[in-house]
């Protein structure tokens, strides 16, 4: 088995500053009173501003940082992720890629988490006592993939070929270092050129299924065939 490391990427993440188009609509006004910070400063959460997103193109798409909030709670807390065995990136459907260190503990709480990613991109990286914690770059997914040279690229969908859990990780382990692919937005497609990225297209059950389930999935696979 030369299974080295699993690359895990969320993908098309529904994780974005507020677009200036928004703005001004009292929802985001509204929030931005009650956090003190200008709209501009804010991730687009639907909860708080669904009203201000009807008019968004991918509307259905966006608004969901809570998405990304339990992929990496899930990731991050797993034994493969312990053991110096997980890689975890995010990339945006506005095209921004974000590397987390797997040291990373991050809030458990959603608001905070949300103030950290508003940090993370006026900052463009978090420290803590000199280590560098979460990195913001712009960049494509092909730029990210480019850069790491998985050898095989998964891509996770109920569009894919069903595997069993034994059998994805049967696959996952036939590689050094094998890159996952899991959408991190609420409904919907995934872009053309996410799916062109893929070697490979995976399902685990013939509906789709929450990002983070799939996530744990992924990881369960892992952790077994190694024996964590």
């Amino acid at each position: 088995m030369d299974f080295v490391k699993l690359i895990l990427v969320f993908v098309e993440a529904a994780l974005e500053l507020v677009p200036k188009e928004c703005w001004n609509h009292r929802a985001v006004v509204s929030d931005a009173r009650r956090r003190n910070k200008r709209p501009d400063q804010l991730l687009l959460d639907r909860s708080y501003h669904h009203a201000a997103m009807k008019n968004l193109v991918d509307a259905h798409k966006r608004g969901r940082p809570d998405i990304v909030h339990f992929c990496l709670l899930t990731s991050l807390g797993s034994v493969l992720s312990k053991m110096g065995l997980l890689e975890v990136y995010v990339h945006t459907r506005d095209d921004k890629l974000i590397w987390v260190n797997p040291e990373t503990r991050l809030p458990r709480v959603y608001e905070r988490f949300k103030g950290l990613i508003e940090a993370l991109y006026e900052q463009y990286i978090i420290e803590s006592n000199g280590k560098k914690l979460l990195e913001l770059k712009d960049g494509t997914l092909t730029d990210l993939l480019s850069t790491l040279r998985p050898d095989k690229v998964v891509l996770m969908s109920e569009k894919g070929n069903r595997l069993t859990m034994k059998e994805l990780g049967m696959l996952l382990t036939s590689y050094k270092r094998p890159a996952v692919l899991v959408g991190a937005f609420p409904r919907g497609e995934f872009e053309e050129r996410t799916v062109k990225v893929a070697n490979a297209i995976v399902r685990i059950y013939d509906e789709s299924l929450e990002a983070w389930t799939v996530t744990s999935y992924v990881i369960c696979s892992l952790e077994h065939m190694l024996g964590c």
